[in-house]
This record gives structure tokens, C-alpha cells and sequence, in this order.
């Protein structure tokens, strides 16, 4: 991602800046209790830095003290940040849920995006991040990942336009 970032700035391209410190909730479609899958490792790398997050998979109630819900219609509030990670076709889905709830920004593990995806929240106003792993993101941008030990630091972060679909 570095090499992206210093490839487009001698192109001369926008950048956006993200400072998740800022924001009230996050939301992670697809969190899951295996270890393995990126749906645990985002959903707990978040919650051990400190942030409100919420998982959002109708098999579970709670994940390591982390409140899962069903859907996004049952989550106690709308997230700021709605991560996905999961196949591509249930981020088409679940991006109209999105958009009828009022979600303003979502943010696409590698993995979990489409074409499709993309357009429909960029013709909706709604911020897609994508082709991007918010845990790396959150390391580059000088926040502790590598053990998903809390930190409560937030920071800020420079995306590429290509990086970031809007």
C-alpha cells in the first residue's frame, strides 16, 4: 500500500485523509468466533484497539464480549464505519441494506468487493473504501495491530482516490 500511495503522489492525485479516532461506531458484517477468518481478526483487532465495535452474523450473539446482531436493521445504532468481510455477493446485498439504514461510509476487505458493490455506493453518495485492509491501514498508520493489544489510539491516514470510491 505504501508504494500505491507514493506511485500516485508523484502522479499528482487527491488524497483523502480518514481518522478513525473520529468516529462513534463500527459495524463488522461477517464477524465470526473462528480464529482463522478475517472476520474474527478485523472484529477483534478493532475491539482490542479500543474502539465500539459491533458484529454483525445472525449465528451469534456475542463473540469474545463483542455484541453480534442479525442484521444491520437490529444494530443499536448506525456505524460510522461498516467493514465487510464477507463474499462478494453478500456485500451487494447487505450494501442496500446500508443505504436504506443511512449508512455514509463502508469499508470492503479485499476479498468481499465487487464491481458491482462499488457502483451502487458511489451512485448512492456513499463512501466505499476498498481494495485495502483496514488492519494494515491501522498499522501504517502508526496504530499496534500486530498483537491485538489495546492501544485506544486513533490516527489518522492518507488514502489514494484509487484506494477509496466515493
Amino acid at each position: 500500500m505504501i508504494y500505491l500511495i507514493h506511485h500516485i503522489l508523484e502522479e499528482g492525485a487527491d488524497m483523502i485523509d480518514l481518522d478513525l479516532s473520529k468516529m462513534g461506531c463500527f459495524a463488522v458484517v461477517g464477524a465470526t468466533q473462528d480464529r482463522n477468518k478475517y472476520g474474527y481478526k478485523v472484529l477483534m483487532d478493532l475491539h482490542r484497539g479500543g474502539y465500539r465495535v459491533y458484529g454483525v452474523n445472525p449465528n451469534y450473539d456475542e463473540i469474545e464480549g463483542v455484541r453480534c446482531f442479525p442484521d444491520l436493521a437490529s444494530l443499536p445504532e448506525v456505524p460510522d464505519l461498516l467493514i465487510f468481510v464477507v463474499p462478494p455477493e453478500v456485500t451487494e446485498r447487505t450494501v442496500e441494506e446500508a443505504a436504506r439504514l443511512g449508512v455514509r461510509r463502508v469499508w470492503m476487505q479485499p476479498g468481499s468487493e465487487s464491481p458491482q458493490a462499488i457502483a451502487f455506493c458511489r451512485d448512492r453518495g456513499i463512501e466505499a473504501i476498498h481494495d485495502a485492509c483496514i488492519m494494515i491501514y491501522r498499522r501504517e498508520a502508526g496504530e499496534e495491530t500486530r498483537d491485538l493489544e489495546p492501544d485506544g489510539a486513533g490516527a489518522a491516514h492518507r488514502f489514494t482516490s484509487s484506494e477509496r470510491s466515493r
